[in-house]
């Protein structure tokens, strides 16, 4: 009869080690359904972290502004095919200059060329331009210009 109780008592151990295990794991089971978390606490896989304010891109034509002066003028390059093919005219583009002095996103506003790559050799170039930064009210702020880009064939 020891032995039996000694089994039992084994058994009733193990039995209650499992029972312990088993219910942490449906613990963990309910709260995975309940919040999504996988029992780690609650998360929101879809949330992304808050984008921080953007700054405001003035225009030229805002009162009390001062538009940004050049600093460095890069001049675009003739592509090849755009040489042989004697492409010449001018390409506008849209830029936004940053408060620090640099050039943000630059945009075509009016095509020369999409075929021989002039368009893409203006937005190159004034990328690389730089400026001392247009001011508000002594601030330096960021703005939209335009740069005019012109190709000549000699």
């Amino acid at each position: 009869m020891r032995s039996q109780n000694l089994a039992i008592a084994a058994n009733g151990v193990f039995i209650h080690t499992h029972m312990a295990l088993l219910k942490r794991f449906l613990v963990l089971v309910a709260c995975a359904c309940i919040c999504g978390c996988g029992g780690n606490g609650p998360t929101n896989p879809t949330s992304t972290p808050p984008t921080p304010p953007q700054p405001t891109i003035y225009d030229t034509t805002t009162p009390g502004i001062t538009l940004p002066t050049v600093v460095r003028e890069v001049r675009p390059q003739y592509t090849a095919a755009a040489l042989a093919a004697r492409i010449q005219g001018t390409v506008l583009t849209g830029v936004i200059v940053w408060a620090d002095g640099t050039v943000g996103d630059v945009t075509v506003i009016r095509s020369l060329d999409t075929v021989y790559g002039l368009d893409e050799e203006a937005i190159t170039a004034a990328k690389q331009w730089l400026f001392n930064p247009a001011l508000l009210n002594n601030r330096p702020v960021a703005i939209r210009i335009t740069i005019e880009f012109t190709f000549t064939v000699k």
